[in-house]
């Protein structure tokens, strides 16, 4: 992945963030081992500052006609353009950062139910907040009808375009999570994971890991998409063979996972390693927060915590729990999406 900068205020910090093992939170699911990737660690407190900042540096680079980021921003031509994009609040949160650090407007499309406290962090970078009286899906629209792609750069995280050059950039970004794990475990001498159960919003991240995960160790790993029962779009893709929007208001704790229509690239993606959709209700949302923090892991939201929502679901269900073939010899991986 290229390198995005050296610049000392830099979001991506060359720090790997931890992978924990979580023993006590094993025992308790019936596993042999549970580790959980630390995406709090990161520069703004979640997993987006990967995707959507690299996406952002790489589409300015491109439309000003640098043949590479540092070079970019090496000479941080001027105005630059604007950067547009719709969030539910961590993705818009990472391309407001960059551009505020390279001296570029943004403007962020919220929907109505992104809370106060996000919204305020966005502001805080600078960017101006277009609030939509809508779904998430509702706001990606408004974004995408806002950008003219010259003074107006769309960075979105999400396309019904399997060659969108920009959302290929986030999902790359993701990557890194995975390229960090494999260099881990290997650093460790640990064995490679059986199952990794990772959350799902349009579905790039779990697409992400499954590209750095599943082709490696004869495919050992079966990944499993987690969602919440009221807004399971990356379920009803996989079951349909491609993206189908999910209407309805789409509520849930997990405010990051409230999507209606799944990104088609990262769907080709699951389906090319037959990710295997699970839904969970609000309440194992919920524990797994709590449960979280009592087994020594970090303190998380809904969202960060739906992964190990899932697997606390399949340990319970003998139905689901062998057909994903999870018993004690089991070895599980999570990525905590954010921090508190």
């Amino acid at each position: 992945m290229e390198q995005i900068s050296r610049h000392p205020d830099d979001l991506m910090s060359d720090r790997p963030t931890s992978l924990v093992d979580l023993p006590l939170l094993a025992e308790r699911c019936g596993v042999a081992k549970i580790w959980a990737k630390l995406e709090s660690e990161r520069p703004l407190g979640n997993f987006k500052s990967l995707g959507g900042a690299h996406a952002a540096l790489w589409a300015l680079a491109t439309v000003t006609g640098h043949d590479d980021v540092p070079t970019f921003l090496a000479r941080l031509p001027m105005p630059l353009p604007t950067l547009v994009c719709a969030s539910d609040g961590n993705h818009g949160l990472a391309v407001a950062a960059v551009a505020r650090r390279v001296g570029a407007p943004a403007r962020i499309y919220l929907p109505a139910a992104v809370g106060g406290a996000r919204a305020a962090r966005i502001e805080t970078m600078g960017a101006t907040i277009i609030r939509v009286e809508g779904t998430y899906d509702q706001a990606v629209a408004a974004a995408a009808a806002a950008s003219d792609g010259v003074r107006t750069l769309l960075i979105a995280d999400t396309t019904d375009d399997m060659d969108d050059p920009v959302v290929a950039k986030v999902m790359e970004g993701y990557g890194r999570i995975a390229l960090e794990i494999r260099a881990q475990l290997r650093a460790d001498g640990s064995a490679y994971p059986t199952h990794a159960f990772i959350q799902a919003g349009v579905g790039g991240l779990a697409a992400a890991m499954a590209e750095g995960l599943c082709p490696y160790e004869g495919g050992l790993c079966q990944l499993v998409t987690v969602e919440p029962q009221s807004a399971p779009c990356v379920e009803r893709a996989l079951r349909n063979g491609s993206p189908i929007l999910v209407p309805g208001s789409l509520e849930t704790s997990a405010e990051m996972l409230s999507c209606g229509l799944a990104s088609a690239p990262a769907v080709a993606s699951l389906l090319r390693y037959r990710a295997e959709p699970l839904l969970v209700d609000e309440g194992v949302i919920e524990e797994a927060v709590e449960l979280l923090d009592l087994a020594g892991g970090p303190r998380t939201t809904p969202s960060g915590a739906t992964g190990l929502a899932g697997l606390l679901h399949v340990s319970r269900d003998t139905e689901a729990g062998g057909r994903l073939k999870l018993d004690r010899g089991s070895r599980i991986l999570l990525v905590v999406t954010e921090g508190v």
